[in-house]
């Protein structure tokens, strides 16, 4: 029964079904799209050409703008063409890999942030060896080490998936393949996957979220003996952090960190950590960081420089 399928594809409900509230959405979500990919490019060629990627924290920055065009490139183009075309249908295979996707690049985005608050820890609380602990070899280990919980964790959501039968309903509540809309329309009891899907998820997600807390509380209780101008630039630097992880994690564990069901409020929830808070993290990460304004500002004068020289 596990292997047996007949559902040759999914079709999505949409975030709405009202043709103005959908041409808003077309319009906000392609321009967000645009700015996301602007944004991350701008952010991963100033520090590609500058000091700066030899710096931990801008070294890791780097990564978590790659992964936010990889995690938010498995769902907005799609959600983009449905708006446009009104056609909102999706085959098994691209479903399928579609979960995978989103599963291993977000994961992977989790750790990266986790990594970037225990960066900032040590910066903080043990300046001095601060290049010691934080030198390429570790920084390149913790990435790796992303990456492998980012495909652990993966495989596990998608091998659950994949085993379901899909016979007969076939109308998805979402507006991509999330796991719980999809364990709805399954022909089969998924309550144990339910519970499965919920400790791996919503267990990841809570962990590092108490990792992240935990390490914010130590900062902040480091600072207490800090100069006035050294609690500013520290508050700065954490505060774009802090204000991208609430973003990220405060709607991804209400959708995970619950009984296997689904509620009308999840597409909304699921917005914000899947386009909303990759697309601001260019905007955190600039607009309050003095040296990647300044490293932004110099790429950009380069380029304009040399097509005057050429012309």
């Amino acid at each position: 029964m596990a292997n047996q399928r007949n559902v040759s594809e999914f079709v999505f409900m949409g975030l709405s079904s009202d043709q103005n509230m959908q041409m808003f959405c077309f319009v906000f979500f392609l321009f967000g799209y645009v700015a996301l990919l602007v944004g991350n490019l701008l952010i991963l060629v100033a520090i590609r050409c500058s000091p700066l990627f030899h710096q931990p924290m801008y070294y890791f920055l780097s990564h978590l703008s790659s992964m936010d065009v990889c995690y938010t490139s498995c769902v907005t183009p799609k959600l983009i063409s449905d708006l446009l075309l009104g056609k909102k249908t999706i085959s098994y295979g691209n479903c399928m890999l579609q979960v995978f996707t989103m599963h291993f690049f977000g994961i992977i985005e989790v750790f990266v942030l986790t990594v970037m608050a225990f960066d900032r820890c040590v910066a903080i609380c043990k300046p001095l060896l601060y290049m010691i602990i934080m030198n390429r070899t570790r920084c390149n280990l913790l990435i790796l080490a992303a990456w492998a919980g980012g495909a652990a964790h993966a495989f596990s959501q998608f091998s659950m998936i994949v085993s379901l039968p899909f016979c007969g309903p076939n109308e998805i509540d979402h507006y991509y393949c999330d796991i719980f809309p999809l364990l709805k329309v399954a022909c089969t009891d998924t309550y144990i996957t339910g519970v499965l899907v919920v400790a791996n998820s919503g267990m990841v997600a809570l962990v590092t979220f108490v990792l992240l807390f935990g390490s914010y509380v130590t900062i902040l209780f480091t600072l207490r003996n800090h100069s006035a101008e050294g609690r500013r630039k520290a508050l700065s630097t954490c505060g774009s952090h802090i204000t991208v992880v609430v973003l990220f994690f405060g709607p991804s564990i209400f959708a995970y960190l619950r009984p296997p069901t689904t509620f009308p409020e999840d597409k909304i929830f699921s917005l914000f950590y899947t386009i909303i808070a990759p697309m601001f993290n260019p905007l955190v990460y600039t607009l309050r960081n003095t040296e990647m304004k300044k490293a932004i500002r110099k790429v950009c004068c380069q380029k304009i420089f040399s097509e005057e020289k050429h012309n």
